[in-house]
């Protein structure tokens, strides 16, 4: 088993950069699109305790923002577990988190997510 606590550098600029995409959807009102980029940020951020958290925080709040039930009901139990599976290192890899699919499911990584994470490791 192993023991995540912090995201590498090298793969910090992407993980925020999702975010920033996902912020700036969201003020355009692209809920669609924003949540797309909140999916890709969860991808990146699953193995890291603070992230993954702080991407299921911000689903909760969209699900509420957008008065989503199935998303925030979803949601709560992520948020309490998934920093904790994070850490152990028992995430399914690729799951995009959000209430519409298991949160027990690996799902294919988008190609250029692999590339950074590819890229990212192999600088540590």
């Amino acid at each position: 088993m192993k023991f995540n606590r912090n995201m590498p550098k090298t793969l910090r600029p992407f993980f925020r950069q999702e975010l920033g995409s996902y912020r700036e959807f969201l003020l355009k009102g692209d809920i669609l699109e924003a949540w797309t980029h909140l999916e890709r940020a969860h991808i990146l951020g699953q193995p890291y305790p603070l992230e993954h958290t702080a991407v299921h925080f911000k689903m909760l709040l969209l699900g509420i923002q957008t008065r989503n039930a199935r998303e925030i009901m979803g949601q709560i139990p992520r948020l309490l577990a998934g920093g904790l599976k994070s850490w152990a290192g028992a995430i399914p890899l690729g799951n995009t988190g959000g209430a519409n699919v298991s949160a027990w499911r690996p799902m294919p990584i988008p190609n250029d997510l692999q590339a950074i994470i590819r890229q990212a490791n192999a600088n540590l």
